[in-house]
């Protein structure tokens, strides 16, 4: 019985001469895997289908918890957009291995259709820092490391917070300022702005690069001290900076 499932290809592995195995990170039944058969070969109707990032309906032979067979391919979006830069590929390469991976630790539901909003936007042209950032605080508390986003760290004061640290873990106030790097109160008001919004619903995005840079360095910190994920994409990235 052929089953229909809305999916997102985020990896392949070659599988002798002529096959492939599709990594689906799909909506119905979360990360599978797909045997595609003779899709390498040069006349095979899914040759190009079957490519890293493709979006579509996947008719396939489910088999839970094994490797399901590919039947066919409606694709839903190839995102052209993404592919005519390497930055915009970089951070597509990127928020596929986070999810990915937020995915294997805890399986959250949500996250498929969180993770193709973003995708959506970065297609649209919206700025793939700030809509990889937004993804990034969003997954923190599906990894058990959630900011918190309304006291100070060390105290639990709720006001006069002057900064944000990523390796303390957060906000902290003025009473419990040290030595610190001080953030503009505007970066802070981004990351709550960032967690509680609605990716859907975002029309633009105009920060300013002193603050992008402020927020995205925190996050930098705080996933390496606190979640214990290393992502080989993050390493392009950082080479894209220099270029």
């Amino acid at each position: 019985m052929i089953t229909k499932v809305t999916g997102f290809i985020v990896s392949t592995v070659n599988f002798r001469d002529t096959s492939l195995v599709l990594n689906l990170f799909t909506k119905e039944y979360g990360l599978i895997g797909i045997m595609a058969k003779g899709v390498k070969r040069m006349n095979h109707p899914l040759r190009a289908l079957t490519q890293k990032f493709t979006y579509g309906i996947f008719h396939i032979y489910y088999k839970e918890g094994k490797l399901s067979l590919l039947k066919d391919i409606d694709v839903l979006d190839t995102f052209s957009y993404l592919h005519e830069d390497i930055t915009r590929i970089g951070y597509l390469n990127y928020i596929t291995e986070l999810v990915t991976q937020v995915y294997k630790e805890s399986e959250n539901e949500k996250l498929f259709d969180l993770f193709l909003e973003v995708v959506f936007k970065m297609n649209e042209g919206l700025d793939p820092l700030v809509l990889t950032n937004i993804l990034e605080i969003k997954c923190l508390p599906l990894l058990g490391v959630g900011i918190l986003l309304d006291e100070c760290v060390k105290c639990g004061n709720t006001t006069s917070i002057v900064t944000i640290d990523g390796d303390k873990g957060g906000f902290i106030c003025k009473n419990c300022y040290q030595n610190e790097k001080l953030v503009s109160i505007k970066s802070i008001q981004l990351i709550r702005m960032y967690y509680y919004v609605d990716v859907k619903n975002i029309q633009k995005l105009e920060i300013k690069k002193e603050q992008k840079e402020e927020i995205n360095s925190f996050l930098e910190t705080y996933y390496n001290r606190y979640t214990g994920l290393y992502l080989k994409s993050k390493e392009f990235l950082e080479k894209l900076k220099d270029l």
